[in-house]
């Protein structure tokens, strides 16, 4: 990487950080500590409490995204963090359920992933990109890891409350970290025209990654619907389940050397693939201990392993989006892309509980399974793209 390229990477990689880590503080404490609050004791209001956030954040990915082609990608990005910010303290604020519920609205109404993904597209090279996105995912990551093992302690001594200003204070110091931090966006290129929403909807090889990302993030949150109750049944506390996440999402970050590699030699669709085959190896494997005896050393191998697919995808989808799409209609593309994530978010849980309870953990693996492999055969024929010019020419 340029010295530039590693200015970019690492601002930006902050930038999610800060953010998500305010984001994952709350969410372990959420449903037990929102039932002390009035309203709190109707399961519906407080399931869409906690879940209104991402309704918003897919709702607004696109148009945030199409607004950073159009008026430039820190400026929105700025504003996304601020909305964020007040949203955050909006909730740390709130006395009662529906106002807890319009701060999480709100949060989720500082929709920048898309942006901050284009930027981060616009500052390096195609050969670099894989490497630069594994850092945010990685980011992304760590604080989810961090989040399982303090949020109960700073809830002890700060409150729901607490963790909402100082989800707020996170975001703030992004908006710094934007203006001060992250390299200036490069300026468009002569005759460059705008992109279009159709043409991001009728590109076959986006559509393939906005389909791959919806089932992933569907995939993830429709297994953790099941997962939880089969480690408790496997003999560990659901206080200790960090043993098992922690190590399996630290140790595949090793896997991502494997993702570097394999891109410096040509080959990032066939790792691409690959990872995709991991998921649906998990999912047999899920299944079948679903179906039997649980153990949880083979829970542990199989988290271990779904985390290794899992961070490559994370890496490798958004680098091929940026790749594959033209510098002008990125951020449209990668709203679009970011949009179908969130709204992945959603349908996982959804259809996870109710496959849970209507027909039992096995089904919700069957699905997962099912959708995997589907994303596989769509995958299969989608075109590498090529490198592009280093940062400052054509890209």
């Amino acid at each position: 990487m340029t010295p530039t390229e590693r200015r970019a990477s690492a601002s930006l990689a902050s930038i999610f950080a800060l953010r998500m880590l305010g984001l994952f503080l709350v969410l372990p404490v959420f449903a037990l500590e929102a039932r002390k609050y009035p309203g709190g004791d109707d399961p519906v209001m407080l399931g869409l409490a906690m879940g209104i956030y991402g309704l918003t954040q897919g709702l607004l990915q696109l148009p945030f995204g199409m607004a950073s082609d159009r008026f430039g990608r820190k400026r929105v990005i700025v504003l996304g963090l601020v909305i964020f910010a007040l949203g955050s303290f909006w909730a740390a604020a709130a006395t009662d359920l529906n106002s807890l519920l319009i701060g999480r609205s709100l949060q989720g109404a500082g929709a920048v992933s898309a942006a901050v993904t284009a930027l981060l597209a616009d500052l390096t090279r195609d050969e670099v990109r894989t490497k630069a996105m594994a850092l945010v995912g990685g980011s992304i990551g760590l604080m989810f890891a961090l989040s399982l093992v303090v949020s109960p302690l700073l809830t002890a001594w700060i409150g729901l409350s607490g963790l909402f200003w100082l989800t707020g204070v996170l975001a703030l110091v992004g908006v710094g970290v934007v203006i001060w931090g992250a390299p200036p966006a490069p300026a468009p290129l002569p005759g460059q025209g705008r992109g279009q929403l159709r043409d991001v909807l009728a590109h076959a090889d986006l559509m393939r990654l906005n389909l791959g990302v919806f089932v992933l993030h569907a995939v993830q949150l429709a297994m953790w619907v099941a997962v939880p109750a089969m480690l408790v049944q496997a003999g560990l506390d659901k206080a200790l389940h960090w043993q098992v996440y922690l190590p399996a999402v630290l140790i595949s970050f090793l896997f991502l050397g494997v993702v570097f590699a394999m891109e410096r030699r040509g080959h990032l669709k066939k790792v691409f693939l690959l990872s995709i085959g991991l998921i649906v190896l998990v999912q047999v494997g899920l299944l079948l201990q679903s179906a039997g005896t649980t153990s949880l050393s083979a829970l542990s191998v199989l988290m271990l392993v779904f985390f290794c697919g899992f961070n490559a995808l994370e890496a490798t989808q958004p680098s091929l989006a940026s790749r594959i799409a033209p510098r002008a209609m990125r951020g449209t593309a990668l709203g679009v892309y970011n949009t179908l994530q969130s709204f992945g978010f959603f349908a996982g849980g959804l259809v996870g509980g109710w496959l849970v309870k209507s027909w039992g953990s096995p089904a919700v693996f069957l699905f997962c399974g099912g959708a995997m492999l589907v994303w596989l055969m769509v995958a299969w024929p989608m075109t590498a793209p090529g490198r592009s010019a280093p940062v400052g020419q054509v890209a």
